[in-house]
């Protein structure tokens, strides 16, 4: 990062090639962080003033889950859709169809390869930090959006398609466990 002394340096003609390659190093660095903070916002953005109001009156009724879940969900949703729609190009070629609805058990495990891409190791811990500690919650977290008419269903959607379909120790912890224990022994010397 340029300082204003280095700044008047290369205004004097002392520092050319050092002030473009902190320039570029610079600007590198803040595209790298703007990728990062695209990759999973903490916030929502300004088009989507509707969707955290609608959060915020959810989170007042039902308490049990952080507002970032439901933020989380809409966002592993449109994740979801995304790879069903790039498995179906890639089967179908050209001629593949949209994708028009999002079952149950397709949103549960898109969720986790979600989660498991933002988070890693730290899944588990930060989903239940936000009080999903279940495939249960997902669907509580959908079924409440489906009542604000953030998500539609059909009518064969129901809260039983979210029910145990992985655990979060399977689905969280244990691709991170190494596949097979280590196994230490003491030998000791005769004498």
């Amino acid at each position: 990062m340029l300082y204003p002394i280095e700044l008047r340096l290369h205004l004097r003609g002392e520092r050319k090639q050092g002030f473009f390659a902190e320039c570029k190093r610079y600007f590198s660095g803040l595209l790298r962080l703007r990728r990062r903070a695209l990759r999973f916002p903490l916030s929502f953005p300004m088009q989507d003033i509707k969707f955290h109001e609608v959060v915020e009156q959810i989170c007042k009724e039902d308490p049990r889950y952080d507002r970032r879940a439901y933020g989380f969900v809409r966002m592993g949703l449109d994740y979801t859709v995304g790879e069903i729609r790039k498995k179906n190009a890639e089967k179908a070629g050209k001629g593949a169809q949209r994708t028009k609805h999002v079952k149950g058990p397709q949103l549960l495990e898109g969720l986790r390869e979600y989660t498991l891409n933002q988070f890693g190791p730290l899944s588990k811990t930060v989903l239940n930090e936000w009080g999903v500690t279940r495939c249960e919650d997902f669907g509580e977290i959908v079924f409440n959006l489906i009542e604000y008419q953030v998500f539609s269903k059909t009518p064969d959607d129901r809260r039983e398609d979210f029910a145990s379909i992985y655990t979060f120790d399977d689905a969280f912890e244990k691709p991170f466990r190494p596949e097979k224990a280590v196994r230490f022994s003491i030998i000791e010397d005769e004498k």
